[in-house]
């Protein structure tokens, strides 16, 4: 019998078109701006420009392109909050990229603005694109535009959801590849503008593809507890309700479950199950008051609701009268509830709800229409960006590490002599807050006064410290300020001077060489100093001439070299480059498979995440060290993928050999008599297991054991551990990096 044919599915171009009209006037419905005539009327053209150029192009679901730019569009409009404008570049967002449309038509057609904005998200485009080796180049072009036009960035995290929201279509590698970018840099950012929502949406996202059977479970478990969760808030509810009511409070009350990577976040951070995580639901209070009375009406609920219930006094966090720095306003406090249950109650007004929620654009829609804040958190987070953007000559990816240091970093509020109040990322140093200042105090700082007591450079600064700086102008950055310095400008500040201050010391060092070939007399020529560069091991000239002029070539080095000079010297360079290699290693097979039929390519096991046969696995391709293979949850593997994507290739097992491979087991439990026995019983019993290592700590009636065990596959392991979870006594077992 033959096999059937595929079936093609038959497009129905009419109900299509009947579609992309709904999504279009679904759109109009659901923006949050009212619109006048002329901007309907510019919103339509788009639209219709976006329908013709896209109208051969389908998704890989097999849709029409055009509901992608529409999805985006109302993203834009209705969970961000935005205008016609942005509106209108969200649905042309792909055609300067996709189509034979230029900006100049683009200008032509919707004026100056339109076109800035989508050369904005052109030039960005390309940012994480799996076959270029600068995504992090491109990433510091797309903030670049942070100085035009933050649209451009709201424009692109609206088109990252939705890409997300739709990810399901691509296949596994590059969902991966999406999804860890995402973790790594877009929801941070959105974090930063504001967007909660849309971060918490992310990051969920990002969880979901990256670690597949984590989300399901953690789902799954929410689910299951949402019934009992619902009748716990209405309990938790009645009294404050009441209360409410009689102070005349205008409010709404309601409880929130926290997202699912939030709680993964804490499992994995605290160590403790979920049915331990104790703030698995916050209940949110909102009241409806008018600006000026806002703050006072927010610490009234929170007395109410302290009357109540008992609160813990370390988990009160008052960002109603210090907002966070992406503008973020609330009263947060943790009280015991019914049932010896701690609960999160968060206390905002309706317009810091807004703002809480929808970010940057909310934030403008009050500052323009509402009360003036003498401090803008947000601006100045924007400014402090635009300054770490000026210096044209930093390493981009050393730009998105300290980049990054200050997307998720947390507060602490520091005061200047005179009183003035600076926000500074957790961590900060007497160093960091001098550059915070002025560069120029920075790159002169000896020390500073924190409360009127003298402290080095290096000093960690806590919330509440005033801080005085003290100055020389002999003073000038020096190599190990790096080490203890967090924020991005102090970082940038330094790198900047320390590479002027190599300039010179080459400079000097070429002189200082020239004096000392003529010295000896020997020709000063490219090839006798390229040789000396070789006989010494450098890379290149230049490091030659830094370590000249650092004083740090002996009259010895030079005699030896003078013996052997007219003998070829050759460099010890790898023979190929981290391009070749890419290129090589990716071209010979689209999979690289690690078992029989290797095809005589090395690889290494990563000792960070210690992958056994069996993990779900991917390789890098490194410059000296051959491929290295991660676990994909290799605590790595989220900056691996998003800043070198070019160089990861596909990896998996095949049949193994009875080989053994380290993997290293924790378990946790009541101290028993006989406990650490039975548990070395059930491992010896256990057909070709051998243990490498085992240590037991007990403390107060509690233990906690390591054993690092020889095991096959992840198969192997896992039954081991559901036989070590039976013991009497152990709680719980889980497995560890063997390196730790």
């Amino acid at each position: 019998m033959e096999a059937a044919a595929p079936i093609t599915p038959v497009i129905n171009i009419e109900q299509e078109k009947k579609e992309i009209l709904n999504r279009y006037r679904g759109l109009l419905r659901s923006s949050r701006r009212k619109f006048d005539d002329d901007d309907k009327k510019m919103i339509r053209k788009a639209f219709n420009v976006a329908v013709e150029a896209h109208k051969e192009a389908r998704r890989k679901s097999g849709e029409p392109y055009i509901y992608h730019p529409i999805a985006v569009a109302r993203i834009a409009a209705e969970e961000i909050g935005l205008g016609a404008t942005a509106i209108v570049c969200a649905l042309l967002h792909d055609v300067v990229e996709d189509t034979d449309i230029t900006l100049k038509d683009i200008e032509g057609m919707f004026g100056k603005k339109v076109a800035s904005i989508i050369d904005g998200l052109t030039k960005i485009s390309g940012v994480f694109d799996a076959s270029s080796s600068l995504q992090a180049e491109n990433f510091r072009k797309m903030l670049l535009t942070l100085a035009d036009d933050v649209r451009v960035i709201l424009i692109k995290l609206a088109d990252r959801l939705h890409n997300m929201r739709t990810l399901e279509s691509m296949e596994r590698t590059k969902q991966l590849k999406i999804a860890s970018e995402t973790l790594y840099l877009y929801a941070p950012l959105a974090h930063r503008l504001g967007l909660n929502n849309i971060k918490t949406e992310l990051e969920d996202l990002g969880l979901k593809y990256t670690e597949p059977e984590i989300y399901s479970d953690l789902d799954k478990k929410l689910k299951d507890t949402q019934a009992e969760r619902a009748r716990y808030i209405h309990r938790f509810i009645i009294p404050l309700r009441e209360a409410l009511h009689e102070q005349k409070i205008k409010f709404r009350i309601f409880g929130r479950p926290k997202s699912i990577y939030s709680i993964w976040s804490k499992i994995k951070n605290k160590n403790v199950p979920f049915e331990e995580v104790y703030d698995i639901f916050a209940i949110r209070i909102l009241v409806d008051s008018p600006p000026e009375q806002e703050k006072a009406d927010c610490w009234r609920v929170y007395s109410i609701v302290t009357d109540f219930y008992y609160p813990n006094p370390d988990r009160l966090r008052d960002w109603v009268s210090t907002p966070k720095a992406n503008g973020y306003e609330a009263l947060h406090t943790t009280v015991m509830g019914p049932n010896g249950q701690w609960v999160e109650v968060q206390v905002r007004s309706e317009r810091m709800n807004e703002v809480a929620e929808k970010g940057y654009a909310a934030h403008w829609k009050y500052k323009q229409g509402g009360p003036e804040h003498t401090e803008d958190p947000l601006e100045e987070w924007l400014r402090k960006i635009r300054e770490s953007l000026s210096n044209p000559d930093s390493n981009a990816l050393d730009f998105i590490d300290d980049f990054k240091l200050n997307l998720f970093a947390d507060e602490i509020f520091v005061f200047t002599p005179k009183g003035e109040m600076r926000s500074m990322p957790v961590n900060s140093t007497a160093l960091d807050f001098a550059f915070d200042v002025h560069s120029e105090i920075g790159t002169k700082c000896i020390g500073a006064k924190v409360n009127h007591k003298l402290v080095p450079l290096s000093h960690k600064l806590n919330s509440g410290d005033q801080v005085e700086l003290l100055t020389s102008n002999k003073q000038t950055p020096k190599a190990d300020w790096m080490n203890f310095v967090v924020t991005a400008k102090a970082k940038s500040r330094i790198k900047e001077f320390l590479k002027e201050e190599k300039v010179k010391q080459i400079a000097l060092g070429k002189e200082t060489l020239q004096e000392k070939f003529e010295q000896n007399k020997l020709e000063f020529s490219d090839v006798f100093v390229k040789r000396l560069a070789s006989f010494l091991n450098l890379s290149d000239v230049s490091e030659l001439y830094y370590r000249v002029g650092m004083g740090n070539l002996s009259t010895k080095e030079l005699k030896d070299f003078i013996k052997v000079k007219d003998k070829k010297i050759e460099p010890q360079v790898p023979a190929q480059t981290l391009e070749q290699l890419v290129s090589n290693k990716r071209g010979k097979s689209d999979f690289l498979v690690i078992g029989d039929s290797i095809d005589n390519l090395e690889y290494k096991l990563s000792p960070c995440c210690s992958p056994i046969p069996g993990d779900d696995v991917f390789g890098f391709i490194t410059a000296h060290e051959g491929i290295l293979i991660h676990r994909v949850n290799c605590p790595n593997a989220i900056e691996l993928m998003s800043n070198h994507a070019y160089r990861i290739v596909k990896a998996k097992w095949t049949s193994q050999k009875l080989i053994s491979f380290l993997a290293g087991i924790k378990i946790i439990g009541i101290d028993k008599m006989g406990l650490v026995n039975n548990v070395t019983q059930v491992i010896s019993n256990e057909l070709n297991v051998n243990m490498r290592y085992i240590s037991f700590d007990t403390n107060d009636g509690t233990f906690e054991g390591n054993i690092i065990v020889f095991v096959h596959d992840t198969a192997h392991l896992t039954s081991l551990m559901k036989k070590l979870e039976k013991v009497d006594g152990v709680i719980k077992v889980s497995r560890v990096d063997t390196n730790q």
